[in-house]
């Protein structure tokens, strides 16, 4: 019996083959499981997930802080720019003191009921001799509003409020009794009280994480 004898030529040849096999099926294992991943929702990582958090530009208008269509505005804010008639007619006078009037005082002869402007956290709720019953809202981007002269308070510190949800009624004070019913209204933003003239009824953009 004649042994069969692989021709030396042949070696390397064989070699490069066989060295294949295992690239060849390494490559098609991983090929195999990397489409599984990419269509498996569980391939999408926690860490992923939190470092790709969308940020949702939202714009809200800001409303007036009261519902009754008998209100009218008894004072103004007080307008350093503003015409000297204007000026005169919102300044505050008590015990002889004169003072700037830092917001807007809404005037009815009904009782009626305080509106939020804008969603928020109650951060104060106080009664005072001379300001009546205040509440005090801390809203988004720096933004505050200062609810005075309430005869009736509904929520309470640390309240998470609802744009346009009643926080109480308009009532009466010392400061501005000659007022008789009415709201004392201020708008805060980043500490510094501002015309809310020109704030209310306008757009607010707000950044909301999604």
């Amino acid at each position: 019996m004649k042994e069969k004898r692989i021709k030396l030529k042949k070696i390397p040849l064989l070699v490069a083959i066989l060295s294949l096999i295992p690239i060849l099926s390494f490559a098609f294992i991983y090929n195999n499981n990397l489409e599984k991943d990419i269509t498996n929702p569980d391939f999408v990582t926690e860490e992923v997930l939190e470092e790709t958090t969308p940020v949702i530009n939202e714009t809200k208008k800001i409303i007036n802080p009261y519902l009754a269509q008998d209100v009218t505005i008894g004072k103004s804010y007080y307008d350093y720019n503003g015409q000297e008639e204007e000026q005169i007619n919102s300044i505050t006078v008590h015990d002889n003191t004169y003072m700037q009037n830092t917001g807007i005082d809404y005037v009815s002869e009904n009782e009626f009921e305080v509106v939020a402007i804008l969603e928020g956290t109650v951060v104060d709720v106080k009664e005072d001799d001379i300001s009546g019953k205040t509440v005090q809202i801390k809203h988004d981007n720096g933004y505050v509003s200062n609810y005075q002269s309430l005869g009736e308070v509904t929520v309470k510190k640390d309240d998470i409020i609802s744009q346009g949800q009643v926080i109480g009624k308009s009532g009466t004070n010392e400061l501005e009794k000659e007022l008789g019913n009415h709201l004392h209204f201020e708008i805060y933003v980043n500490g510094q009280a501002v015309n809310p003239i020109d704030y209310l009824d306008k757009e607010l953009k707000t950044e909301k994480e999604n």
